[in-house]
């Protein structure tokens, strides 16, 4: 038995997020079927977390047990082929048996892209946010530095978080303007139910005075989610990086 290590990366706009359900089409069903097809055994993934409906990624990890043969660069080229053109297969590696693509991994990364224009752009229809009013990307970097840090963060995540632990460490947090995108990007020891959405809300609501500048230490403290800003749309944000 083999226990193989995948990186994906996949625009998830035409699936209800990573997780199998059994009313709603998922990648990790997609990367299951085609797997199993390929492989000619049943395969069962493992993968290093969940996004939601609409989400992205452009580095994706996972794990799986097989007993093919196959070497991981046939195994790339095959699965590419079965795979929809909207999830690709970047890398296959062997890992030893008791390697496990969630409970590895050490931090996370995600971006997030608004696109800021009052024009909409249908080339960002499904992979960036529009907010039309002008945002201070240099403000807002600023302002996103009082996320760095290990903070209790019950403030910043949705009511559906199951996770009794609302304690993270948040490792750098970074706002940068390319052109009409504003791209924010924060990295982690982990992440809580919708909290990168929440914590770049909170940020553009800093930005358009809805919420004061330096209000971020306070929110944390408070930790009581009505206060901060609203949880922006699925549609701007990736998994951008996956640390081991």
């Amino acid at each position: 038995m083999r226990n193989l290590f995948l990186t994906l990366a996949y625009n998830g706009a035409a699936y209800h997020g990573w997780q199998r359900q059994n009313n709603a089409y998922t990648v990790q069903q997609a990367v299951e079927e085609a797997l199993s097809e390929l492989l000619g055994e049943e395969i069962t993934v493992n993968g290093c977390s969940r996004t939601d409906a609409g989400v992205h990624a452009n580095t994706y990890c996972l794990t799986f047990a097989t007993s093919t043969a196959i070497p991981p660069r046939g195994l790339i080229r095959g699965l590419n082929d079965k795979l929809p053109d909207d999830i690709a297969v970047r890398k296959c590696e062997e890992k030893p048996l008791e390697f496990h693509a969630r409970f590895d991994c050490k931090g996370k990364e995600y971006l997030y892209i608004v696109h800021n224009s009052g024009i909409k752009n249908p080339f960002y229809k499904d992979t960036a946010m529009r907010w039309r009013h002008p945002i201070d990307a240099d403000l807002l970097n600023n302002e996103a530095k009082d996320f760095i840090g290990m903070h209790d963060f019950r403030g910043f995540c949705s009511a559906d978080n199951d996770k009794e632990n609302t304690v993270r460490e948040i490792y750098s947090f970074d706002v940068a303007r390319e052109g009409e995108l504003v791209k924010f990007t924060v990295s982690g020891s982990g992440f809580l139910y919708n909290m990168v959405r929440i914590m770049v809300g909170t940020l553009l609501y800093i930005g358009d005075g809805k919420l004061p500048q330096g209000c971020i230490p306070k929110l944390i403290r408070q930790r009581d989610r009505t206060l901060g800003g609203k949880t922006v749309e699925p549609q701007g944000l990736y998994l951008n990086k996956v640390f081991y």
